[in-house]
């Protein structure tokens, strides 16, 4: 997982380098909210270039960083999403709360 905070937007962008599972899952949750509760950002948006599998484990790890997010005052945007885990989040709902954002959008952000 890569972390990059942007002060001035106050955005933070988290680059998951690994598989979403129940194995992972544990571990990502306690990095990401300690990145989350450092930074207070607005944004949050998780970057699923590099994730090639999510299973349900990871549907709850994204609602529960959904909540804290919100909890906190902020948003939570996905970006970089492949068709499979497209239709994971379309098939449990998740795009109802949680929009994906493209790379041309992402990119207008961080200028």
């Amino acid at each position: 997982m890569n972390c990059e905070y942007e002060n001035k937007d106050k955005l933070l962008k988290i680059e998951i380098t690994e598989e979403i599972d129940h194995h992972t899952t544990q571990n990502l949750r306690r990095k990401i909210d300690n990145e989350i509760q450092k930074y207070m950002p607005q944004t949050v948006v998780f970057d699923f270039n590099s994730v090639s599998f999510m299973d349900s484990a990871g549907i709850g790890m994204l609602i529960g960083r959904y909540k804290l997010t919100r909890m906190l005052g902020g948003k939570l945007e996905l970006t970089n999403v492949n068709q499979s885990i497209k239709k994971i989040f379309e098939m449990c709902g998740i795009l109802k709360i949680i929009p994906i954002i493209d790379k041309e959008e992402k990119d207008e952000k961080c200028i």
